[in-house]
């Protein structure tokens, strides 16, 4: 906790903070901690303990995804309102979990905004790995439905689960870019140059074109 401590920066913790991100340590240096460190599980469990951002960030690097019970993954992720440990946790932790699906299935429809982002971001995931047994054309009616009023990060979850669908499978790609069209979710979202608009027209055309 000292050596987080002294990599504090006040200057990235105002630049992370415009995101939700409680911390100013850059992620190249926690990157390097954990590499130091290597997989330490009970460290982990203590660094997360201290609901500190940075160390919980460590925290996810320097676990092993295998050794988290189902309850506990779905504790963590109740209690990481921190965008970066909330997208970290689900990302490198928990779609590495034998739990992965059941929790997806858990989290999918759940009252709280910020836990069905996750099950919408596992959804997803199975969407380009592993999607027999989905329900693609129900999971673009609820999309529809639903996106447009959704809140930030669900929103976000289901924009991303929309270009899934158009980008991996070309028979649902009209109807994909048509929803993305009609409710014009992103569409003006400033995008740097050189990287892809999160509009999911935009993003399923540019993928096609990649892949082709």
């Amino acid at each position: 906790m000292a050596e987080l401590a002294a990599l504090e920066d006040s200057r990235m913790r105002a630049v992370n903070e415009r995101h939700g991100d409680d911390h100013g340590v850059n992620l190249s240096a926690l990157r390097a901690i954990a590499k130091r460190l290597k997989a330490q599980p009970e460290l982990a469990r203590a660094l997360w303990q201290t609901n500190d951002t940075a160390a919980r960030l460590l925290a996810i690097l320097v676990s092993r995804p295998k050794t988290f019970e189902r309850g506990e993954l779905d504790a963590m992720l109740r209690e990481a309102r921190a965008p970066k440990v909330h997208d970290w946790l689900v990302n490198y932790i928990v779609k590495k979990s034998p739990h992965a699906e059941e929790l997806r299935l858990a989290w999918f429809a759940d009252s709280d905004p910020v836990v069905a982002s996750a099950g919408w971001a596992l959804t997803s995931e199975r969407v380009v790995k592993k999607s027999d047994g989905l329900d693609l054309p129900g999971l673009l009616d609820t999309i529809e439905a639903e996106m447009k009023d959704a809140p930030e990060r669900l929103q976000w979850a289901m924009n991303t689960c929309l270009a899934q669908i158009g980008i991996e499978h070309p028979g649902l790609r009209d109807r994909a870019i048509g929803i993305g069209e009609r409710l014009e979710v992103l569409k003006d979202y400033p995008t740097p140059p050189n990287c892809t608009s999160p509009y999911a027209p935009t993003w399923i055309a540019e993928m096609v074109r990649r892949k082709g």
